[in-house]
């Protein structure tokens, strides 16, 4: 073989690398944008809209952060450290009696809603009987201590009130689990795979779980708490005075207006005690219906369980919730 008689390089080594954009490229490229747009975008940001968009949403976030974190935790250590016979031992085994067992054991649980559904996520990845474990969802950010005694501050002298919540709320969670203990189907859940834990260390796979659960979770919370921002902006006052008029119209709009605010199970019973111009049964709905379903539960639950299932659950949820408030605060307020 002669010397001029050598191969062709590769194409591939033929052909010149092209260089990846970094964060740091992309981050100078922002703040020149930033620096050359400064004008309008300062005139933007003082907008009276934008401004309550970004009370509403660094609200939200502020309130469910801490909680989601509580919950993503929580999550891991059941996942991890906590062997699927010990869920077998605490709770019936059967499932209708598993559903109340549930249902009370979320009253244990200081924690709002954005803790309870990873939790959930991690009693149904242990084993434990679906409709159990969404009965728990439902019922902890509900009938919790946090939840109950902001209800009886923000109510004085009204225990009733209080009574009413707890049992409106733990009635709404079994119900829920029995229906779908009844008619649910595990096709519904399309649940996150977690085989890159398996054959982990505990502590690795604890520590991957919550990395895990809070970039998944934290990312639809981020979606629920703008669209609920969205919400705080476009919907005017004014549209609620006119509405609280008629009873039972009143009950249906604030239950939808728990679902738009989204607002934390700690705090929702000092919204519902300004709305004076409403009746006690519509912001009893209103305290059972936000903790159970609003925007960031239904975001975070189709991230968590799939969007099958929450197309199917929430509307559910919502409908027995503002039946059964109905029904306790005619009976009880």
């Amino acid at each position: 073989m002669t010397l001029t008689q050598q191969s062709d390089p590769p194409a591939a080594a033929a052909r010149p690398r092209r260089r990846r954009i970094g964060s740091v490229e992309v981050l100078a490229a922002l703040l020149v944008v930033v620096v050359l747009f400064r004008g309008p975008l300062t005139d933007s940001l003082s907008a009276p809209a934008l401004q309550t968009w970004l009370t509403v949403f660094v609200s939200v976030m502020t309130q469910a952060i801490p909680f989601l974190v509580f919950g993503v935790v929580l999550s891991a250590v059941i996942a991890v450290f906590v062997p699927p016979s010990f869920f077998a031992k605490a709770l019936p085994k059967h499932p209708a009696l598993a559903v109340p067992t549930a249902s009370v054991a979320g009253v244990v649980l200081p924690g709002c809603e954005c803790a309870s559904v990873p939790v959930a996520g991690a009693l149904v990845r242990r084993g434990v009987t679906p409709a159990a474990a969404f009965a728990f969802l439902l019922a902890s950010p509900a009938v919790n201590p946090i939840v109950l005694v902001s209800t009886a501050v923000a109510f004085p002298g009204q225990p009733r009130v209080v009574i009413a919540r707890a049992l409106a709320s733990l009635v709404v969670a079994c119900l829920m689990g029995w229906l779908w203990q009844a008619f649910g189907k595990g096709s519904w859940l399309k649940m996150p795979s977690r085989a890159h834990l398996d054959g982990m260390d505990k502590w690795p796979a604890f520590w991957a779980s919550v990395r895990h659960d809070v970039l998944h979770a934290g990312g639809f919370l981020v979606i629920g708490a703008a669209s609920a921002a969205v919400i705080g902006v476009v919907v005017p006052k004014s549209w609620l005075s006119q509405l609280a008029a008629d009873p039972v119209i009143a009950i249906v709009v604030l239950g939808l207006l728990a679902v738009l605010l989204s607002i934390c199970s700690e705090a929702d019973a000092f919204v519902a005690a300004s709305l004076t111009q409403f009746s006690m049964t519509a912001r009893l709905a209103f305290m059972v219906v936000g903790p159970m379903i609003d925007l960031k539960l239904f975001a975070m639950q189709a991230g968590i369980f799939g969007r099958g299932f929450a197309l199917r659950f929430a509307p559910a949820t919502f409908v027995l919730a503002i039946g059964v408030s109905a029904v306790v605060g005619t009976v009880l307020l």
